[in-house]
């Protein structure tokens, strides 16, 4: 049997089973067999960190090793996999401007530029106090989307990794995949925390009373849906993350209602 095949039979990762065990320190009783009441999601990029940032440090990179032409057009390939692939791809960008790119030399600076980017430094104010406080009222887990390799590593060398006991997921696209994430981080309901307003009200119309969506209005994406409407809206806007510090689940009523939530219905996969 190929090996691929031989992993798919080994018994599950134990993320999920410490994702439940964490229901024990959460102040809401009540729920059944250890399942969580609630747990909390958080986007990353200009959600908790400044990814915005990132992008004009590696346009300056590019500007500096390479000049302008050639900046512009490794952001044409960016843009172009971005379209293709549905999610950044930093690093095949990079494979790709290397073909007909005249200093290899400096080509491995860009790697090391990429990899060992000091994405801690651009956490936003208050991220990993918001991340810390939420965990005291339930289980917390990073739900990202992005490529396998470079996304990860972010996640890790921003401190959310840690921050979160190792509870992350990637998605190509996290909207699509809600049926592996509940299979994931299984709760009653789930707060998602995300700066694109209209994915939160994509992950809503799919979930309902199941999900409570937290929209965070930093960001290149918060700042174009700025007079859009949004249907449904967000259940909560804050202006920064460092906001969800003081979070109460007062704050959250529409996680409070007694009644089940409704059946899941999985979001088709894009064609």
């Amino acid at each position: 049997m190929p090996p691929c095949l031989q992993a798919r039979r080994r018994p599950a990762a134990p993320l999920l089973t410490d994702m439940t065990d964490t229901t024990r320190a959460s102040p809401i009783t009540g729920t059944p067999a250890g399942l969580a009441e609630l747990a909390f999601l958080f986007d990353v990029d200009d959600t908790l960190l400044d990814n915005d940032r990132f992008a004009i440090d590696l346009a300056a990179r590019l500007e500096r090793d390479f000049g302008t032409a050639e900046r512009e057009r490794y952001q044409s390939i960016y843009e172009a996999r971005r379209e293709a692939l549905g999610y950044a791809d930093y690093l095949g960008a990079l494979q790709a401007f290397r073909i007909g790119c005249e200093h290899e030399e400096r080509l491995l600076g860009m790697s090391d530029f990429l990899l060992d980017y000091p994405f801690a430094e651009r956490l936003y104010p208050g991220a990993l106090e918001a991340v810390a406080h939420l965990r005291t009222l339930g289980p917390a887990a990073i739900l990202s989307d992005g490529d396998i390799v470079f996304q990860p590593r972010k996640i890790r060398r921003a401190g959310l990794w840690d921050a979160v006991g190792g509870q992350v997921l990637v998605t190509v696209h996290k909207e699509h995949a809600l049926d592996a994430v509940l299979r994931r981080f299984p709760a009653r309901r789930h707060v998602m925390v995300d700066d694109k307003p209209q994915l939160l009200a994509a992950m809503k119309r799919a979930l309902g009373d199941r999900l409570v969506t937290v929209f965070v209005r930093q960001g290149h994406y918060a700042e174009a849906a700025r007079g859009m409407a949004i249907e449904p809206p967000p259940d909560l806007a804050v202006a920064a993350i460092g906001e969800l510090r003081t979070l109460s689940l007062a704050d959250l009523p529409a996680v409070l209602p007694e009644a089940a939530p409704p059946p899941f219905t999985a979001v088709p996969e894009a064609p």
